[in-house]
């Protein structure tokens, strides 16, 4: 897909968006086109609680004047209010909470900064020591520190970057260490805290309570109050209550962006058709368009960033993108994703910065904050997840004042399809609230055993950590994890709780990918999704290389591999069963019903299928499996319809229809709650044991529950309309990757009935209007 250079009589600014029209004119894939006018900055000066030496630094940096929710944030912390700053991308919150914390470093005080990356907070670091204040001790304390630079920070540190897991693991079950710096902690600041959602969100949140308490235990004597917390985030609904559920603390919340914006052209794009066969419809990879736009891009001198959704994929798309360039160029194009040697890591950020690398395809490691000028052009190989990462990814071009050109590439999957074709949704929807849940009893459970270890619990520290700690804490003493005496609760263990708390929702230690013959760690994998990728004949894919898997061994986590590409793919398959549990919530919908109920899932990979590439994709005989069951208990969504209420359905395939219904309204649930369709599951039947009738169930993928039923449940009319209408307007015949066919189906889609599921969303939608 080759894109002219721009003549010379088009500027710079325009040259980005005219190699998207260009390859678009040359495709015929350009969906939709808009310009997002730019604004002016409003600048202010520094309040006067922003000490001299803070604000001549800044301005040695280019900050003379800043920007007023700059100023506005600054005023608040430096006057003891707990602050949520929550602006646009690249608005240059970092400025603002730089100013009051570094002021407080000068009074006297130390300043603890958590980012949900290493990056981010290598970023951050660099920062801070080019403001060249002296009396700034920082240092990055993370899984990257060596020993003599973790022991330096303990010691000497008074402005610390670290993460949400080192805090966790390390700095909170070790806090005697820390004793000097809790002592005279003043401010923390905890950035990108839109990132905090789901299940680790809602772990970060009970982290963070932990370490308000430790820092109290540690506070000087007649300390007035306790540090200030400053929260910066991608604009996101609702700020205040999301620093609440963060923090437990009320916060005052800045959102009035003063900074420049400059003009985004926002292009949505549709990759091509590739085929049709048994009625069913393909369209060409994103990952691959990505490839060619990065190249496309390259070539015109653009600099471009390409966000993929997984570790392979990025570097897939940034080989395609090499091998699509001449020698000269193909230099120029890197991946970029979690996983890399630190030093590796930081010369491809300063690669990007300098202009050595000009087409950089990465995961969502470069989604945050970092300071990367002079890109031109972001191109979104699909849906990120939330509003908040589309705008937050969008944002990394324009950084130097220049016209933007933002690109979201579909891919073959009802949500991407719907927004490519609903460009007001995708561009003019208000962003999400961050959704979590505290009080998860998953969560909640382990931190409050974790805290004990720490310090003992009181009574003052169940109002702490929630009204559902006291229930938690009584279950824990009656477990025999905690002790109960006269003084409070006492972790009644030998080992240290918080090792057992993975606080990304990983589920218990990683299987180990080993290479066979040699012994070489190949990756690593949760036990859930080894399941499925790498049980005994999987094919597994990593860093473009093709591995058959020999044996998985689950009782000593390791799967032996060997490679080779023998040909084909393999595709796992496996059974589901949902026992209702209890109900929480329910609606009547004429005859229907919707309900929000508690569940325990039980699933089972029983086979495999093969299926050999070619121009129509060959399936074999599927291969039997002996894996044990797992369970989990957690929430869904879930409808009903009586038999007899459904009109009669082509071919009378009900549990098609339902089965289908299932698929598609998994994909568009992303649409009203923040999450993936990989966060969810589902499944349908077309008599229930729990209700006796037909019933359809979408639940959260993680135990306990991660909020995303309950937000299904809260705007099912809305969720189930657009679901219809997706299917609806999907021009295929039967049924395809864009409406109802799933990627993570474990029937093989089988049965699917496209025509019958709109039907029955029609019956279940025309009794909630009744």
């Amino acid at each position: 897909m080759p894109i002219a250079a721009p003549t010379t009589a088009e500027t710079r600014q325009d040259a980005h968006a005219l190699a998207v029209l260009r390859a678009a004119q040359r495709a015929g894939e350009l969906v939709h086109l808009e310009v997002i006018p730019g604004q002016q900055g409003r600048p202010t000066s520094w309040p006067e609680s922003v000490r001299p030496e803070v604000a001549a630094a800044l301005a040695g940096r280019g900050i003379a004047a800043p920007w007023t929710h700059q100023a506005q944030a600054a005023a608040l912390a430096r006057a003891g209010s707990h602050v949520i700053l929550a602006t646009r991308a690249a608005s240059g919150k970092s400025a603002g909470y730089l100013a009051a914390a570094l002021s407080e470093v000068l009074d006297g005080g130390t300043v603890l900064y958590i980012s949900p990356t290493k990056a981010l907070a290598a970023d951050q670091l660099k920062s801070v020591c080019d403001l060249g204040l002296r009396g700034v001790r920082a240092t990055c304390y993370d899984g990257d520190s060596t020993v003599a630079e973790r022991a330096w920070a303990q010691s000497h540190a008074n402005y610390l970057l670290t993460n949400p897991d080192m805090l966790h693991s390390a700095m909170l079950p070790g806090h005697a260490r820390w004793r000097g710096f809790f002592r005279r902690l003043r401010v923390v600041i905890i950035d990108e805290c839109h990132g905090y959602r789901g299940v680790f969100g809602s772990h970060v949140a009970q982290v963070l309570r932990r370490l308000r308490r430790i820092a109290a235990h540690h506070a000087a004597p007649g300390a007035a109050r306790e540090p200030v917390f400053i929260l910066a985030s991608a604009t996101i609904a609702d700020p205040a209550a999301c620093a609440r559920s963060l923090t437990g603390l009320d916060t005052v919340t800045v959102t009035d962006d003063g900074s420049p914006r400059p003009p985004v052209t926002f292009a949505l794009w549709e990759p091509p058709l590739l085929h049709t066969y048994a009625e069913v419809r393909a369209r060409r990879p994103a990952t691959t368009e990505a490839a060619d736009l990065l190249a496309a891009m390259v070539k015109a001198e653009v600099p471009a960033l390409a966000f993929i959704r997984s570790r392979r994929g990025a570097e897939t798309v940034a080989l395609a993108a090499r091998d699509a360039l001449d020698d000269e160029l193909s230099g120029s194009v890197a991946a970029y994703r979690s996983g890399y040697l630190p030093d590796d890591r930081r010369g491809l950020e300063s690669g990007l910065r300098d202009g050595r690398i000009t087409g950089m395809a990465s995961t969502t490691a470069l989604e945050l904050g970092i300071n990367i000028t002079g890109l031109d052009a972001v191109l979104i190989a699909g849906w990120p997840g939330t509003w908040a990462s589309l705008w937050q990814q969008a944002g990394r071009a324009g950084r130097a004042g220049r016209h933007a050109t933002a690109v979201f590439i579909a891919r073959d999957d009802p949500l991407d399809s719907y927004l490519v074709h609903h460009p007001g949704t995708l561009l003019h929807h208000p962003v999400e609230p961050a959704i979590l849940d505290p009080a998860n009893p998953y969560v909640l459970g382990p931190h409050l055993a974790a805290a004990a270890a720490e310090l003992p619990l009181g009574e003052p520290d169940l109002d702490l950590f929630g009204p559902a700690s006291a229930k938690a804490v009584a279950g824990l003493t009656a477990a025999g994890e905690l002790r109960r005496r006269p003084a409070g609760w006492y972790y009644a263990r030998h080992r240290r709780p918080s090792r057992d708390i993975s606080i990304r929702g990983d589920l218990g230690r990683p299987i180990r990918v080993v290479e066979e013959a040699t012994g070489r760690l190949v990756g690593t994998m949760d036990e859930p999704s080894a399941h499925r990728y790498v049980h005994d004949g999987a094919v597994y894919l990593h860093q473009g290389e093709s591995y058959l898997v020999t044996c998985l061994d689950l009782a000593e986590r390791v799967a032996l591999v060997e490679p080779g590409d023998p040909g084909y793919t393999t595709q796992a398959r496996d059974v589901t069963d949902i026992e209702v549990t209890g109900e929480r919530r329910r609606e009547r919908w004429g005859d229907a019903d919707l309900m929000l109920t508690d569940v325990r899932v039980t699933r089972q990979v029983t086979g495999y299928t093969r299926i050999r590439s070619g121009k129509k994709k060959k399936r074999e005989p599927a291969v039997a499996l002996d894996l044990p069951q797992r369970t989990l208990s957690t929430v869904a969504v879930a409808w009903t319809i009586p038999n007899e209420s459904v009109v009669p359905l082509p071919g009378n395939d009900l549990g098609g229809a339902a089965h289908a219904a299932e698929h598609a309204s998994i994909g568009l649930l992303p649409l009203f709650a923040t999450c993936d369709r990989w966060d969810v599951g589902g499944l349908s039947t077309e008599l229930h044991p729990a209700t006796g009738q037909l019933t359809v169930f979408v639940y959260d993928g993680h135990a306990g529950g991660a909020g995303f039923a309950e937000r299904g449940f809260a705007v099912a009319g809305d969720w189930l309309t657009a679901t219809r209408d997706a299917i609806r307007s999907c021009p295929c015949e039967t049924g395809c990757p864009s409406c109802i066919q799933s990627p993570k189906c474990g029937n093989g889609n089988s049965p699917l009935s496209k025509e019958g599921a709109v039907s029955l969303l029609n019956t279940l939608l025309r009794t909630e209007d009744e």
